[in-house]
Formats: structure tokens, C-alpha cells, sequence
């Protein structure tokens, strides 16, 4: 199984986790004199973040963070290939539109998470929404953000991307 566990820990050495505070440039990362013992140059990158739950860090779930972060330094580095997002279960809300979220969480701010999406979206990054959890939650295609596409189901889904070599993130 080629499953990762994204966490801070895991992630922190490739450069997709921040570990100072945000503002904090005296000591930013970039700044630090880090040797790299085991450089890594890939050629392609075919990942799959499963979305089904979501984890905060302050007011941004981690996984929409790492999906930005991986799908710019893959750029930068000019490695070919495809991250995919399959949103489902605790983080299917994602995907909503404002009304849509509104009416989900009972809130009157709309979807926080929309610029993020439609940036991801704009940086080829695809985003999915698992149709057996917009049947469970009574959404349909119109309830969903511009470009998110809809799936037959999410672990299938997985299962598909994993047999055609994706590497499958959990943050």
C-alpha cells in the first residue's frame, strides 16, 4: 500500500509544513542553514489526497494547505503529473458553495475555503466530490464550487487512483 500519514512530522522535512509561526521571518525556514543529505528530484508525481476528515491548523484544514504547497514546489521543481483531491465523509462541506455551506453548517459566512479551492483548481490541481456523500447530505451538482467534480463514489475511487499508481496522502 503506498499510503502516506501527513504530518507535520512527515512533512516538515520535503517542506510543506511551516515549522515556525506564521510572521515569524527571523526564523522562516529559508533563512535556517540546512544541508541536504538525500536530494529529491522527481521526474513525475502522481498523488491523491484523501479528503474524507479534516484536521486544522488555525483556521486552514491541513490538507487544503499541503494540496498548495505540494502542487507549487512540484511546479517549481518541474515535475510532471496529477494530485487529485477526493473530498468525502467529514470534509465533503468543502466543496460548497456559500449557499450550500451556509445551509450545512448553519452559519451565515459562506464557504472560508472557496478561494482556496479555486486556486487550486487553477493550478490543474483536480478536486472531486464522492456523489454518495452529496446523496447522504441531499446536494447535487448546483450546491458545488466551479471545476469540482463529482465521482461515483470515494473509496472506489481511491482504490482506482492507487491501482493506477498514485500515491495515496492522508493528512
Amino acid at each position: 500500500m503506498r499510503t502516506l500519514i501527513a504530518t507535520t512530522l512527515v512533512l516538515l522535512p520535503i517542506g510543506l509544513a511551516q515549522p515556525v509561526a506564521a510572521g515569524d521571518d527571523k526564523n522562516s525556514p529559508t533563512d535556517l542553514p540546512i544541508r541536504i543529505d538525500v536530494p529529491v528530484q522527481l521526474e513525475q508525481a502522481n498523488v491523491v489526497f484523501n479528503m474524507n476528515h479534516f484536521v486544522m491548523r488555525g483556521d486552514m484544514p491541513v490538507g487544503l494547505r499541503y494540496m498548495d504547497a505540494l502542487s507549487k514546489r512540484l511546479a517549481e521543481a518541474g515535475t510532471k503529473g496529477q494530485i487529485i483531491g477526493v473530498f468525502y465523509s467529514q470534509a465533503a462541506h468543502f466543496t460548497l458553495t456559500d449557499k450550500a455551506y451556509n445551509a450545512y453548517r448553519n452559519v451565515a459566512s459562506g464557504n472560508p475555503y472557496k478561494e482556496v479551492i479555486a486556486n487550486l483548481i487553477k493550478q490543474g490541481v483536480q478536486l472531486e466530490e464522492c456523489a454518495v456523500s452529496m446523496e447522504n447530505n441531499h446536494w447535487t451538482n448546483d450546491d458545488l464550487l466551479p471545476g469540482v467534480k463529482v465521482n461515483t463514489d470515494a473509496v472506489r475511487r481511491l482504490i482506482q487512483l492507487e491501482q493506477q499508481g498514485f500515491v495515496q496522502i492522508q493528512p
